[in-house]
């Protein structure tokens, strides 16, 4: 008979055992972000002191060594240079200098190097849209405050010259967005 009490008590004293609470656990997630006035330049966010942004190419085709004037225009992921910046900032896109200005000969006031004869320039111009005024280093665009993107038209002409030899020539424009 003691074995079969055993059993029972055991049973009596497993149903009597308090059971294990469960309570649920709260608690939060802290969520934060930091904006600072910025760009969108053809496509690619710039925050406000970036470097090394792409403005664009400029492409005057491939010409003979005896052309007299080639026009291109700069050219972003479209036609032109597509700025959007933070809404209530009055951006101004500035012109600066080329990498070879003192070269710049006859009617261009920037140059474009030769790839391997570094003495063979070719003479060009960085003109606003309306294809006449020449931008000078220093010059600036002003562009609308109101957050909207906006197409910059940037147009080139470059001046054949006597004694010009085949090849590649290139130059680089420094350009500031100033917010």
């Amino acid at each position: 008979m003691i074995k079969q009490v055993i059993p029972a008590v055991l049973g009596l004293s497993i149903l009597g055992l308090p059971s294990i609470a469960h309570a649920d656990i709260t608690g939060t997630i802290d969520a934060t972000i930091t904006l600072e006035s910025g760009c969108i330049i053809n496509g690619a966010n710039a925050a406000d002191g970036a470097g090394s942004v792409d403005f664009g190419a400029i492409d005057f085709g491939t010409q003979t060594t005896l052309f007299s004037e080639a026009s291109a225009q700069v050219t972003g992921t479209g036609a032109g240079i597509t700025i959007q910046c933070t809404a209530g900032v009055t951006p101004n896109l500035i012109f600066q200098t080329g990498l070879h200005d003192a070269n710049a000969s006859g009617s261009g006031n920037k140059a474009m190097q030769h790839t391997s004869v570094t003495t063979q320039y070719v003479a060009y111009n960085l003109l606003r849209a309306d294809d006449v005024t020449v931008i000078n280093n220093g010059d600036n665009i002003a562009l609308s405050a109101d957050g909207s993107e906006q197409t910059i038209i940037v147009n080139g002409r470059a001046y054949g010259a006597a004694g010009l030899i085949a090849g590649t020539y290139n130059d680089t424009v420094t350009v500031v967005l100033e917010l």
